[in-house]
């Protein structure tokens, strides 16, 4: 029986298929299949971070002591305030049916097996207790995200010197303009008060609202990780609208399975280093098609 294998090609082994289609160039035939499904570098940053000693062992290091405090002020805080949390969610609830359209037992008429009422506590406390690991943890945070990174790139044998400057490779780009809306709605206040506000409601409702919560994160949650990648080209915020345009959908989807995964409770914030490190592989693969395309105009 054939095992999989450890170290920075151990992802391959997790998506291995037939040989890629006879158009595509030797130089890409390895990161085909991933490049078509972005989601799966979701599954290779929670593979590589849950397996590799090389990146979970800094972030740990970095996170642990302020995790321990986190979370023994999180459960004190859950303990003493979960009832009464609960009391008012029941009476928010009750009173207001009709404009939630949720009550002890239903979602929009269609009967649960469980107590909403419990639930909705649940979710409203693990939040809180969510924002308290942040707070004890989020200097640290942004530097084990920023290791993972780099120690992912690294893992692959690259330099700074491997990030090119940006070639365009349609033969016709699109052409990004964006509307007065998109414009608001791209600014970080915009973007707090639609996650943060707008989206609240959307919580207390069983797996749904998580899904509906990612998908209007997910583009931005996409170009938040990579971030790194964009720099490291050089890259004008013109060429990454046109990046991102061209390839809209890809970003739209690995956002949003990278959101949906952030968005859970607590176990989210160890999401948020695994995502860098599947972005970074999904960089990595972007850029080496890049590569190619640089070769091929100068020919």
């Amino acid at each position: 029986m054939s095992t999989i294998s450890s170290g920075p090609e151990a992802q391959d082994s997790l998506f291995a298929d037939d040989s890629p289609p006879k158009d595509t160039p030797s130089e890409l035939s390895r990161v085909t299949y991933r490049l078509d499904f972005p989601p799966s570098y979701i599954v290779v940053g929670v593979y590589r971070l849950f397996t590799d000693k090389a990146l979970y062992q800094p972030v740990w290091e970095k996170c642990k002591h302020g995790t321990q405090r986190g979370v023994t002020v999180a459960v004190v805080w859950g303990f003493l305030t979960f009832h009464t949390q609960r009391k008012f969610i029941e009476f928010f609830m009750s009173n207001s049916p009709r404009v939630t359209g949720l009550s002890d037992d239903t979602i929009l008429g269609y009967k649960v097996p469980f107590s909403l009422y419990s639930y909705a506590a649940f979710v409203f406390v693990a939040t809180q207790a969510t924002f308290i690991l942040k707070f004890f943890l989020s200097r640290n945070m942004r530097v084990a995200r920023d290791r993972a990174w780099d120690q992912t790139v690294a893992s692959r044998g690259k330099g700074p010197s491997f990030w090119q400057p940006y070639v365009e490779e349609w033969d016709n780009p699109p052409v990004v303009q964006k509307s007065r809306i998109e414009r608001l709605f791209g600014s970080w206040f915009a973007a707090f008060v639609v996650k943060r506000i707008l989206l609240i409601p959307f919580s207390f409702v069983p797996f749904f609202g998580l899904i509906i919560s990612a998908w209007f994160k997910g583009l931005g949650t996409a170009h938040i990780l990579h971030r790194r990648y964009f720099e490291s080209k050089k890259m004008t915020p013109e060429q990454i609208d046109i990046f991102m345009e061209e390839r809209k959908w890809d970003y739209r989807t690995f956002g949003f399975a990278a959101a949906i995964l952030e968005g859970l409770p607590i176990i989210g914030l160890v999401f948020t280093v695994s995502n860098r490190v599947g972005a970074a592989m999904w960089a990595h693969d972007l850029e080496k098609r890049q590569h190619y395309y640089t070769t091929k105009k100068k020919l």
